[in-house]
């Protein structure tokens, strides 16, 4: 499994991409998806919500568990991935690409996201 460099990642297993006009891209890790097994509902945060770093703000079932879903950075939601409301398994087919789960306007980056090896050192794999 290899997580994608240009990535940042939290310990809580989600995923940051570059801040591009004051938007981030959030999803879970591959690790993640792989712990979870196959993912059958998502709970998003909707358009408009504020989140902050480190709280839950939305969930993800799966055929093992429900895990809260975390969010890397604080800041008002500009979308959800309807896709993965509609069709879930894409967090486990592509977490990283069409498994993305909701873009945010970020107002607060905390300083301890992890580097790709960083979270790689971390996660184990």
């Amino acid at each position: 499994m290899s997580n994608p460099q240009q990535l940042r990642y939290s310990k809580e297993h989600e995923w940051l991409s570059a801040v591009e006009d004051g938007v981030a891209t959030i999803g879970i890790t591959e690790f993640a998806a792989n712990a979870l097994g196959d993912v059958v509902f998502a709970q998003l945060p909707e358009v408009g919500d504020t989140v902050t770093a480190g709280e839950t703000c939305g969930e993800l079932e799966s055929t093992k568990s429900v895990s809260d879903l975390y969010s890397p950075v604080t800041g008002e939601v500009t979308a959800a991935n309807q896709d993965v409301v509609d069709d879930p398994s894409l967090v486990n087919s592509a977490p990283f690409e069409g498994g993305w789960l909701f873009k945010v306007r970020v107002a607060e980056e905390p300083a301890d996201l992890l580097s790709a090896d960083a979270y790689t050192a971390f996660s184990g794999n």
